[in-house]
């Protein structure tokens, strides 16, 4: 019987319209997920999520915008490259 493939985790953005540093943290993912396909290794979706568009997320992230989240793991103020991709390979590599 084959192994049934376990679906990768979704990397959720957290930010709001006219956030520059969320603009700057969503090509940071990109470029790393860009990476990782083209290595061959395993590439999570993406999902944005407006905090504006939902109280909890508005209360809970309002001053640490952008949040990259991935699992069950959550890196606020993801300005950092070299911290995002650190996120990434922990939460999908181990």
């Amino acid at each position: 019987m084959p192994a049934m493939a376990v679906p990768s985790p979704t990397i959720f953005l957290y930010g709001k319209p006219g956030c520059g540093l969320c603009d700057e943290a969503r090509a940071i993912v990109d470029a790393i997920v860009a990476e990782r396909v083209a290595a061959g290794r395993i590439a999570p979706a993406i999902v944005e999520r407006d905090v504006t568009t939902n109280g909890t997320w508005l209360e809970e992230f309002a001053f640490e915008i952008p949040v990259v989240e991935i699992g069950d793991r959550q890196l606020p103020l993801a300005t950092s490259a070299t911290a995002i991709r650190r996120l990434i390979a922990e939460a999908l590599d181990g």
